[in-house]
């Protein structure tokens, strides 16, 4: 749960900027550990400059409380296309589009779904995995990200050969 507490000691930092923090995750590793913050902007892409902002008050925060022992580098993001989901607000928004959802205690057999999100009630996520719904516990979800959709090419659907020259 340390990535919780982190997400909870600099959420008001990121807050205070004007952005909103999506989520943190802390990858320990030998010798060198990997803190990544996940920000949005609620009414405009994210730019460099926020990236940059946000960096610079979260390794000052990070600084004066020091709660990850050894190096560690900090890294700064927009959420991407794919972006991570990590509270059940953030599935809430998304509802109706798929998403990726890896479970820590297996259901039904299954660790991993992929499929729409139909609804969030409460503290579960109900996804559709093969026409069927299935409830996860959000206290159970892993790793969950968003799959971007893409829109067809107009036309028909599929490889399009371009036209041979003739001679």
């Amino acid at each position: 749960m340390f990535n919780a507490e982190l997400t909870n000691l600099l959420t008001p930092v990121v807050t205070d900027l004007g952005l909103e923090c999506l989520g943190v995750e802390y990858s320990p590793s030998q010798g060198n550990g990997l803190v990544r913050v996940y920000i949005d902007a609620a009414s405009r892409a994210v730019t460099v400059e926020d990236c940059e902002a946000v960096s610079r008050q979260v390794s000052a925060t990070l600084d004066v409380n020091d709660p990850i022992p050894g190096r560690y580098t900090l890294e700064v993001s927009s959420p991407g296309l794919d972006r991570p989901l990590y509270t059940p607000g953030q599935f809430a928004r998304i509802a109706g589009q798929s998403a990726k959802v890896e479970v820590n205690l297996a259901i039904a057999g299954r660790r991993r779904f992929q499929g729409p999100i139909l609804a969030v009630e409460g503290e579960d996520v109900i996804l559709e995995q093969d026409g069927t719904p299935v409830r996860i516990a959000h206290a159970n979800i892993h790793k969950a990200k968003l799959v971007p959709q893409f829109d067809e090419p107009a036309g028909k659907p599929g490889k399009h050969k371009p036209n041979k020259k003739s001679k």
